[in-house]
């Protein structure tokens, strides 16, 4: 069974980092990974996405402070947070997307882990 395990949250004072990781069990052909998160009341936004080439992508209210990246050996991705604002408080969810011939188009989540920025 695909299961797909965030770690790394807490709480944080502003200015400071955190870096969050996310491994995917049971999981082939992976072709996006990335950390999306919410807040109450918010929809679901995209934090940062990194495919298998490599290729980033970002939200604009994150460029220059986090940084995504990825282990496919150990099919895990990261978020490393750095310069944390507290309108960066939220449920942060790690996202595997990909594709295989046996049961076409796939996407999982996490369970989400918490992220407070507070002084």
């Amino acid at each position: 069974q695909a299961q797909v395990v965030e770690s790394g949250g807490g709480l944080v004072q502003p200015g400071g980092s955190l870096r969050l990781s996310c491994v995917a069990r049971n999981v082939f052909s992976i072709q996006v990974m990335g950390w999306y998160r919410q807040t109450p009341g918010k929809p679901r936004e995209l934090v940062a996405d990194i495919n298998t080439g490599g290729y980033t992508n970002y939200a604009d209210s994150v460029k220059g402070r986090f940084s995504v990246s990825r282990d496919d050996t150990r099919r895990s991705v990261y978020l490393q947070m750095n310069s944390l604002k507290p309108e960066d408080t939220a449920v942060y969810y790690c996202n595997v997307r990909g594709y295989t011939g046996a049961t076409g188009a796939y996407e999982y989540w996490g369970q989400g882990t918490q992220v407070t920025v507070d002084s």
